[in-house]
């Protein structure tokens, strides 16, 4: 009887849109590319605290969580219950079935998926992931290409709010705009990389980025 390899799930709600895939973990194609994924989408809205867990089931049945073997999340910024529910979801797996969980920010996976899509032209210079809020200010997270780094992409700077008109940097700058399923490919990848670099990844420092307060104090 065959053994399979152990799987990965990812969980990505950074928009209104939930997307969830499930790869093998380590498993490569005849010509040495990475196992075909399942992704689904899910444009929830708000109804995700209702749908959450129907969803991933959908695409992997409880009584197959036993063949997890890696678990990945994006951590925003992004909505606060969508974000924060995820993220909760993909601790509570992670310490229940002992399994390794990577948290990866949904700024650095678009970041990697337009270098990848060719839009930087300066590889030896950080650029800049940023959305715009009303009212609020910019969030920026900074980025560099960088080989010795799993994934090939290292996060300078985190997302964070920048108040002050002037604030933001001077250097390369891309829009934050979320592309669910091509974002959570990227989340496996990461993920894939992490587990092929022996990254240990345990739950407890995941947690959910939010660079403005849901409650702001005057």
């Amino acid at each position: 009887m065959t053994e399979h390899p152990p799987l990965l799930l990812a969980l990505h709600s950074s928009s209104d849109t939930l997307a969830v895939g499930l790869q093998a973990l380590g498993a490569r194609q005849p010509g040495g590319e990475p196992a075909a994924a399942q992704i689904a989408t899910h444009p929830l809205g708000r109804a995700l605290g209702n749908e959450l867990l129907g969803c991933l089931e959908e695409l992997l049945p409880a009584r197959r969580w036993s063949h997890l073997g890696r678990l990945a999340v994006a951590t925003g910024p992004g909505g606060f219950t969508g974000t924060r529910l995820t993220v909760v979801l993909a601790r509570t797996l992670a310490q229940q079935l002992q399994l390794p969980l990577d948290g990866f920010s949904s700024f650095l996976l678009i970041a990697r998926r337009l270098w990848l899509a060719g839009e930087l032209n300066d590889d030896a210079e950080p650029f800049w992931i940023e959305q715009t809020l009303p009212r609020r200010g910019l969030v920026s997270g900074c980025y560099l290409l960088d080989p010795a780094v799993p994934g090939g992409l290292q996060e300078l700077q985190a997302p964070r709010l920048l108040r002050a008109p002037g604030e933001g940097p001077a250097a390369r700058r891309l829009e934050a705009r979320v592309e669910p399923a091509a974002d959570l490919a990227q989340l496996l990848a990461l993920s894939q990389a992490a587990a092929a670099a022996q990254i240990t990844a345990p739950w407890q420092p995941v947690l959910p980025l939010y660079p403005t307060s849901p409650v702001e104090l005057g």
